[in-house]
């Protein structure tokens, strides 16, 4: 293996942890002693990755938003209808949530509940545009073809990640009586018929 590729690596392990750590304990309660003592690697060795906790945090939320991107990606190709496409998007999203929960919390409850950190490099949405833009496509086909209303972009995109946060949410609270995955038709035919043509 080469050198490029084994510091391709470990990069990814460093963001993996940090995610999962960042997570499970909060932003300001994880600190790169922390993450290093968990990669079992020097602090030093892990700043020559990343220069700073706030860094790290960017680079987190980039690569979680082009990680579920990549998936509404592939659903954005498939030749189905947009109410297809929705039931789609759900489904990943709630298994996304409940196989990889560390991705959705950390959005949740570490990019959204600390503003202050991602204010440097990461204004509007450019540090989530891997998803936001494969979300704008789908929208963008939909109302092509007839299937969903025009509207601002905003407030459809509110009106569907609302769904989906208040569900991930209510999960993470454990206050769901049934497993995430069991409200995904309902969830979705609730998003199709506020979103419909």
């Amino acid at each position: 293996m080469k050198i490029k590729e084994k510091k391709a690596l470990k990069r990814e392990s460093i963001i993996q942890t940090a995610l999962q750590l960042f997570s499970l304990n909060g932003f300001h309660k994880t600190t790169i002693p922390d993450i290093a003592e968990k990669l079992q690697m020097s602090v030093g060795n892990l700043y020559n990755y990343f220069s700073s906790k706030d860094i790290l945090a960017k680079e987190i939320i980039k690569y979680t938003s082009e990680v579920l991107g990549d998936e509404i990606r592939v659903v954005n190709m498939l030749d189905i209808s947009s109410e297809e496409k929705i039931k789609k998007i759900v489904e990943l999203y709630f298994r996304m949530a409940k196989e990889k929960p560390e991705r959705i919390e950390y959005f949740l409850r570490v990019y959204l509940s600390n503003r202050e950190v991602f204010k440097d490099g990461c204004e509007g949405t450019m540090c989530v545009s891997g998803f936001i833009t494969e979300i704008m496509i789908f929208f963008d086909d939909g109302v092509s073809s007839g299937e969903l209303r025009n509207q601002d972009f905003f407030s459809a995109f509110g009106l569907f990640m609302g769904y989906l946060g208040g569900m991930v949410f209510l999960k993470g609270e454990e206050l769901l009586p049934k497993d995430i995955e069991q409200y995904t038709d309902d969830i979705s035919r609730n998003i199709y018929a506020a979103l419909k043509a």
